[in-house]
């Protein structure tokens, strides 16, 4: 029989969960801006664009918390190469984001030009990662806020997919 209790949950899944609220406040904009076209003049867009890099180094900060209380709690064994793999999605999309926030700044973007914009496309990767880390990780054991990462995190990446369905449609009729 299923059980349809939900877990407590706990500091670290509060963390995880705001973090992914600020994450993909990140990601709205652009792909608000092409799918819905009309949306570009609306002023949450307007503010949300102004200050993302604001809100993803927000996003590092509380996924670090995330990271590190569930690290504490469950004192992983590093010198484990199967904590790696149990942990994969989790460990590369907190590289991705340590990369992304390193380099959240006007004179990365001076310095790396066009490989600054190379780089923060791996925010893309990062997305479908947290689908993965989501799905794997609380799959068996869902808290109250599981269900609004989940469509927070799914919502985020179909709108992406959209996105890239109506770019790819436009360059095809150019």
């Amino acid at each position: 029989m299923l059980d349809t209790t939900l877990d407590i949950a706990p500091l670290a899944n509060y963390l995880g969960f705001l973090a992914l609220v600020c994450y993909i406040l990140t990601l709205l904009p652009t792909s608000m801006r092409i799918v819905f076209p009309q949306t570009k003049q609306t002023e949450i867009r307007k503010i949300l664009l102004k200050n993302r890099r604001e809100i993803g180094v927000i996003a590092f900060v509380l996924a670090l918390g995330h990271g590190v209380l569930l690290v504490a709690k469950r004192t992983l064994d590093f010198t484990d190469s199967h904590t790696y793999w149990i942990y994969v999605q989790g460990i590369v999309t907190f590289i991705i984001f340590t990369l992304l926030t390193i380099t959240s700044n006007d004179w990365s973007v001076k310095k790396m030009k066009k490989n600054w914009k190379k780089l923060h496309e791996l925010t893309y990767l990062a997305l479908f990662l947290l689908v993965w880390h989501i799905i794997d990780k609380m799959w068996g054991h869902w808290t109250h806020l599981t269900p609004f990462g989940m469509v927070g995190i799914i919502g985020i990446a179909v709108l992406f997919i959209a996105r890239k369905w109506k770019e790819r449609q436009n360059q095809l009729s150019k």
